[in-house]
């Protein structure tokens, strides 16, 4: 698609649909995002029966105080790493006593982070079932690689609810 906007947008119509339809609740965690993440999902229209809301956990030590995440898995790999991805959807899932959590670690960029390259992005997507992981690959600049994280955490969840309908099982990685 040519307008990353519409495919937020039709990203997002599709989860909450579909999580309206099977009666289930989402909250996210975020950090590059920033508040993207959710805001692409409360603009679809009856949401409040879906979504449970949010933390934006931007700085490293907000992650473990606010999430849960492990400070010693922040200090040994950093914030833009897979298992903090899951620990970040575990935790917010628990948190917001949702059903389904995304989670968006990564980096927007200008500069690397801790070694990590501008575009590196994990999503997370922790749900009854367990929990599944994505790395991406963006390219742009950071609003093109946040709008990116957001619709890689999007399809991420959709790809799980459609899975689990299917009776797929759902693999730790995506």
């Amino acid at each position: 698609m040519d307008d990353p906007v519409r495919e937020v947008d039709n990203a997002a119509a599709a989860v909450v649909h579909a999580l309206a339809d099977r009666g289930e609740s989402l909250a996210v965690v975020e950090s590059l995002t920033g508040g993207l993440l959710a805001a692409a999902i409360v603009d679809i229209a009856g949401v409040s029966s879906v979504f449970r809301g949010g933390l934006v956990a931007y700085a490293t030590e907000l992650k473990s105080s606010l999430v849960g995440v492990p400070a010693d898995l922040l200090a040994a790999r950093g914030a833009v790493d897979p298992d903090v991805a899951v620990a970040l959807a575990e935790g917010g899932r628990v948190r917001c006593a949702a059903d389904w959590c995304l989670s968006t670690t990564g980096v927007a960029g200008p500069e690397p982070q801790d070694g990590k390259p501008v575009g590196l992005v994990f999503v997370a997507a922790a749900g009854p079932s367990g929990t599944v992981v994505r790395r991406l690959e963006l390219a742009g600049n950071r609003l093109r690689i946040r709008i990116g994280a957001v619709t890689g955490a999007l399809r991420l969840l959709a790809d799980r609810l459609h899975a689990e309908v299917d009776g797929r099982p759902a693999s730790r990685a995506g």
